[in-house]
């Protein structure tokens, strides 16, 4: 396992479209200085190239930081860069192709909403998704609740964050329902305070764990 479970306490997955015309890396830095323990870079709309060169641009910001950037859905991109790892979703790589080409260090991340089958022993993470409904993710399932993070805590034997419609106000919820951590994106990318934010989160989050 390529990841430690209090990595995954404060993970903030990107949204440039909520950041207000702000640099991205402006609003990422100033969120892990308020907490946050790992990033996602998540560009849906962006060509290859633009990807590649907005995720390397935010790697080398994090350098210092000690604090993994993990590239969504695309292994390439991942690869290109030197990324920490990837986090992949139901269509994309199958979890043991990713790993062959990332190799052993590389921290992968699934998202799962049931009990995990064959195909996912090479994953270092699960993601409980979506826990409650999200504007960020229309495509999103339905919603697991609080009792579907508990039940995937049972199955799973690997670090568990969850992700979806998570704020401050649910978020020591989640935790006590059995998430290692929680991941947000527009609690942090559209807070007009991004340090507070993270750090208001940082605090239900580490109040249960």
């Amino acid at each position: 396992m390529n990841i430690r479970p209090e990595t995954l306490q404060l993970y903030l997955v990107t949204e440039r479209s909520l950041a207000a015309g702000r640099s991205l890396t402006d609003v990422v830095l100033a969120a892990v200085a308020g907490g946050v323990t790992i990033v996602q870079i998540r560009e849906k709309a962006a060509t290859t190239r633009a990807f590649i060169e907005q995720a390397r641009a935010l790697k080398t910001a994090l350098n210092d930081s000690g604090v993994p950037l993990i590239v969504n859905d695309r292994v390439d991109v991942a690869l290109a860069i030197g990324a920490d790892g990837v986090h992949l979703g139901d269509d994309d790589m199958p979890c043991p192709e990713a790993r062959r080409i990332l190799g052993p260090t590389a921290i992968i991340g699934v998202s799962l909403a049931a009990a995990p089958g064959d195909g996912f022993a090479d994953a270092d993470y699960f993601a409980a998704s979506p826990v409650f409904a999200t504007d960020t993710k229309p495509d999103a399932g339905p919603a697991l609740g609080l009792a579907g993070v508990a039940m995937l805590r049972r199955a799973v034997d690997r670090p568990l964050v969850a992700i979806g419609g998570i704020d401050q106000h649910n978020a020591a919820r989640i935790i006590a329902a059995g998430a290692d951590g929680i991941a947000v994106v527009s609690a942090i990318m559209a807070a007009d305070d991004p340090t507070e934010a993270a750090a208001q989160l940082k605090t239900a989050v580490t109040r249960f764990s």
